[in-house]
């Protein structure tokens, strides 16, 4: 009775929190949606499914809704990918100072302010002219591109900034799952003789199941809702908006044309899409397992 006491009084400031913080702006949000709200106005007429009738209509939505979707599968599968091979090869050094130190190394991009490095890349990484990438290809005769100002390349710069930026996290927690696994089932892989890839294939990737998940999960709620570098890295969305995101369109219509109830239409798709999706993720992914 009395640990239960204890669990209920220490989870009632979390509780509190995700009320207060997520669930009653999710209901305001929600509410504003069937409005055609301006926080300039006055007149703030209840309008009904109006705003959602319109997100039909509206190409800027539908291209933001593309863009969003493929930027999305395309980071989520390489930065899990990469953030998995490089945390198995981490693994693979006996040395837990080797392995600190290139965890450190690849963690290090998520501490840093996401502005700040936007800016960076920006300006130094992806200038046509001057930008290091250029000046590389150059280097090995291949043509200068315009990764900033070609609808056609937009997508690829963000992606390739993304992966640079936050693979560093999935990392980690990769690195965790497999130092997890007991190291008595390595061993007794290693007396039958199984080689690296058969190690990873029958040990590694199946009691990773539930890192696995954790990690496709979060990393799919966080790209969703990334907004930073669309914001900083681009000017104006990109060339015939080959850079806008349902994140970076919900900013632009709430704070820029003042128009919060279209705005709160769009962040209810966002929000039922990751939903969705997690939910989907959730029960795919289930397992039940114990070593």
């Amino acid at each position: 009775m009395k640990n239960k006491k204890f669990v209920g009084t220490v989870m009632v400031p979390a509780m509190l929190h995700m009320f207060v913080f997520i669930v009653i702006p999710i209901v305001i949000g929600l509410v504003i949606s069937f409005f055609n709200y301006n926080p300039l106005s006055s007149d703030n007429k209840f309008i009904g499914l109006e705003n959602f009738v319109r997100l039909v209509q509206d190409a800027d939505f539908r291209k933001a809704l593309l863009n969003t979707l493929l930027f999305v599968l395309i980071t989520v599968t390489l930065n899990i990918g990469i953030a998995l091979v490089v945390a198995q090869m981490i693994s693979w050094f006996k040395s837990n100072k080797v392995r600190s130190f290139f965890r450190m190394v690849f963690f290090l991009p998520c501490i840093a302010p996401m502005v700040a490095t936007s800016v960076v890349f920006a300006r130094s990484i992806f200038p046509t002219t001057t930008g290091f990438l250029n000046v590389a290809l150059n280097k090995i005769g291949i043509d200068s591109i315009n990764w900033l100002g070609d609808p056609k390349v937009v997508m690829i710069s963000l992606i390739i900034y993304t992966i640079w930026v936050d693979v560093g996290y999935n990392v980690i927690l990769f690195s965790a799952g497999i130092d997890g696994i007991p190291s008595y089932v390595y061993e007794a892989a290693d007396l039958d003789g199984a080689s690296e890839w058969v190690k990873f294939r029958k040990i590694t990737w199946p009691l990773l199941g539930r890192s696995f998940q954790f990690v496709i999960v979060q990393t799919l709620i966080s790209h969703f809702q990334m907004f930073a570098q669309f914001a900083v890295l681009i000017l104006k969305d990109g060339p015939q908006n080959s850079g806008l995101v349902l994140s970076r369109y919900i900013y632009k219509m709430a704070f820029e044309y003042k128009d919060m109830g279209y705005a709160s239409a769009v962040s209810l798709v966002l929000f039922v899409i990751i939903m969705t999706l997690s939910l989907i993720e959730q029960k795919k992914s289930a397992v039940d397992w114990e070593y």
